[in-house]
């Protein structure tokens, strides 16, 4: 009876088969022993339970509502042991595939990894019917990111990705003054941020197992990545700075402040990239620029077709590792146009004005709008009694038992249908950057970088079509055994 009850209960929560209001039914009313109404808990386990994870899990709980039942991590020693402490009654894991096919009571996971491992262990969850949270960015790679919308929308799962900032009321009012026509026609968006913060696009350290710390599983960190000895200062930040695990600036910053202009104006897939890279001189005119490490700073460009919203083609440029856009005219020139000191901003350029903001950032600025006629408008400020992260977490979970085809899941800022797409853009940054290092011998044996050109892209078939070799930064090439996606 009991297998036949938990088997019920999971279907339900899964399925979604039952209307989303959450008011309390007896259960002799909606169906006997073993129906569970939608307000009781449902069964959540952490992917990653340290830094990010251990906030994203936290949420997810909604101060105790639900059931917090397992914890996943390669490393229980460092901020992982506050999770432990903090859900003393979930069972622990090293490898999220033994945790998701020896536990079966798991209805949803939290996934808040290091880049690399989150589409391999998404997939996994969503193939057994496993609702998913997933920091971003989405994926590690472009074709990760489209086969995991998807899969989601074939097993019918409930999707969030972890940009908060999406689930920002202040977002309202940057839509609103968007769809009002108060800017007139939109063609250029500006995006800067001062990451990265954190060294990187040096020499790739030297692997030494002798460094590895005790309680690490480095095998299991690795994931879908080639086994080689421990690489110091990967784990637990290092990654980030590096092709093989992380996405740079752009996948650290890049779904919060490109989420603005993406989704107020209904932007699709990119039609081409463009950029160019900070290099390192080891030497007189000789740019070095390694082929492992994220660059220290890049400048891109993506252009995008009309849509409703913005009525004609739109360029949007990227700037990072502090390089800031000039100061427009119709703004004070004391006035920040981003976050303290203007660190990390957007800007919708528009005929008849801008609208300025970095609300999706750690540390928000409320939106303004400046207009051509001296007309200035200011955001509200934010309720007092806000959520964390704005509910971003909670309504995941009350979607993820509303079910698949509900209105919380449809309601959801940054379900795969959405974050999918977006993290593509993204993403076709780092493509753009990583061909931009791609060089060979001519024919009169001379280093040349000949893949800088402006790439042409087919969204809908994820192809650059006029350089074959940046095709390889589209995807993952090879996984390992147990990791594929």
């Amino acid at each position: 009876m009991k297998e036949k009850s938990d088997e019920s209960r999971r279907s339900f929560i899964k399925k979604g088969a039952i209307a989303s209001s959450f008011f309390i039914v007896p259960r002799n009313v909606l169906g006997g022993l073993g129906f569970i109404s939608p307000s009781d808990q449902l069964n959540i386990a952490a992917i990653g339970a340290g830094g990010k994870g251990r906030s994203d899990i936290t949420n997810a709980s909604v101060k105790g509502r639900e059931r917090i039942t397992a914890l996943c991590d390669v490393d229980f020693s460092g901020s992982a042991s506050q999770t432990v402490k903090q859900f003393p009654n979930a069972k622990l894991y090293a490898d999220y595939r033994e945790m998701l096919d020896k536990q079966k009571d798991i209805d949803a996971v939290t996934i808040s990894t290091p880049d690399h491992v989150h589409g391999p262990a998404a997939a996994f969850a969503m193939e057994r019917g496993k609702h998913v949270y997933v920091q971003k960015p989405m994926t590690h790679n472009i074709r990760e990111a489209r086969m995991l919308t998807e899969m989601a929308r074939k097993y019918k799962i409930v999707s969030q990705m972890g940009n908060q900032g999406a689930s920002n009321p202040l977002l309202k009012t940057v839509q609103g003054w968007v769809d009002s026509g108060k800017l007139g026609k939109i063609a250029k968006v500006q995006i800067w941020t001062n990451r990265p913060v954190w060294p990187q696009g040096n020499a790739m350290p030297k692997p030494d197992d002798s460094l590895k710390p005790k309680d690490l599983d480095w095998n299991l960190w690795l994931g879908p990545n080639e086994f080689k000895p421990y690489v110091p200062g990967m784990h637990p930040f290092g990654w980030r700075g590096w092709w093989d695990y992380g996405t740079g600036a752009l996948g650290d910053v890049g779904c919060h402040l490109i989420d603005i202009p993406f989704r107020t104006l209904g932007l699709k897939y990119p039609t081409d990239a463009e950029c160019s890279v900070a290099a390192v001189y080891t030497k007189m005119w000789a740019p070095e620029y390694n082929p492992e490490g994220c660059p220290a700073s890049s400048f891109i460009t993506l252009h995008f077709d009309a849509t409703p919203k913005s009525q004609s083609k739109i360029e949007m440029t990227w700037s990072d590792g502090g390089i800031k856009p000039s100061h427009p005219d119709i703004i004070p020139a004391n006035e920040d146009i981003g976050g303290t000191n203007s660190a990390n901003g957007v800007m919708i350029i528009g005929e008849k004005g801008i609208i300025t903001t970095n609300i999706n950032d750690s540390s928000p600025m409320m939106p303004k709008l400046f207009l051509n006629d001296g007309t200035r408008e200011v955001g509200p400020d934010l309720p007092k009694d806000i959520e964390p992260e704005y509910g971003h977490q909670r309504r995941w979970v009350d979607a993820c038992k509303a079910g698949f085809k509900s209105k919380e899941h449809l309601g959801l800022t940054s379900s795969f249908d959405y974050a999918g797409p977006m993290t593509e853009t993204v993403l076709m940054g780092n493509l753009a950057i990583r061909s931009y290092m791609l060089k060979r011998d001519n024919a009169k044996g001379q280093a040349e970088f000949y893949a800088r050109k402006k790439l042409l892209w087919d969204g809908e078939n994820t192809r650059i079509t006029n350089l074959e070799e940046a095709n390889q930064f589209v995807g993952r090439t090879t996984y390992r055994e147990g990791w594929k996606v």
